[in-house]
């Protein structure tokens, strides 16, 4: 019969492999949790292992580092924060109201749009040239689908502009002040808001 040290270690390899591997996914929404709460300077491979309780093993099964890692959660903000506005950009105005509108809805049901990913992200790129680069063009991009839904609303450049300007700071002030609020009680105020940030050329169109 086995001694006991023998059984052990005889046990240890199969254990090891009925242990169920952490999918790309868990590691990838681990880092972006991090990273939303705590910013960039906290993503770390040990902190993510042991939060995740594995080790640094796993992560290497699907990451070949840190820096892919790191392009992962890039991807992901481009994925769900700035295709949305990518693919107004390439549709056509018909009613500026209609298609101020269809801007608006991409933050106001947040679905894939994600308010704390986009801040985080505009804090990492504070550090980070590259990135702060693009969330300037993204920023450039959401301002001027604005400005197109106002110039199509019949008001002046330099006015479409300011108008698509405000709107945009107050969606980032929104976010920024981190204000609680319903669902339901936002789609309720959205009209609100709306109204008053077309201003009167929308009225008059109505």
């Amino acid at each position: 019969m086995p001694n006991a040290s023998a059984s052990q270690k005889n046990e240890a390899p199969e254990r090891a492999k009925a242990r169920p591997t952490l999918s790309r996914d868990a590691w990838l929404n681990a880092a972006m949790t991090v990273l939303e709460k705590h910013g960039i300077a906290n993503v770390k491979i040990d902190r993510l292992a042991k939060q995740l309780k594995v080790t640094r093993g796993s992560f290497y099964f699907h990451f070949q580092g840190l820096t892919d890692l790191l392009a992962s959660m890039v991807y992901e903000w481009r994925t769900r924060n700035c295709q949305p506005f990518q693919r107004l950009a390439d549709q056509g105005i018909g009613d500026g109201v209609a298609f101020f509108d269809m801007v608006m809805d991409v933050w106001v049901k947040e679905d894939p749009f994600s308010p704390k990913l986009d801040l985080a992200i505009r804090d990492w790129s504070r550090s980070a040239p590259g990135l702060a680069r693009e969330v300037a063009t993204m920023d450039d991009l959401r301002i001027e689908l604005l400005t197109r839904a106002f110039l199509a609303m019949g008001y002046a450049d330099d006015e479409s502009l300011v108008r698509a300007r405000i709107t945009y700071f107050h969606q980032i002030g929104y976010y920024t002040l981190s204000l609680k609020e319903k669902l339901a009680d936002r789609l309720r105020y959205q009209p609100l808001y709306g109204e008053v940030l077309v201003g009167p050329k929308a009225r008059q169109s109505q």
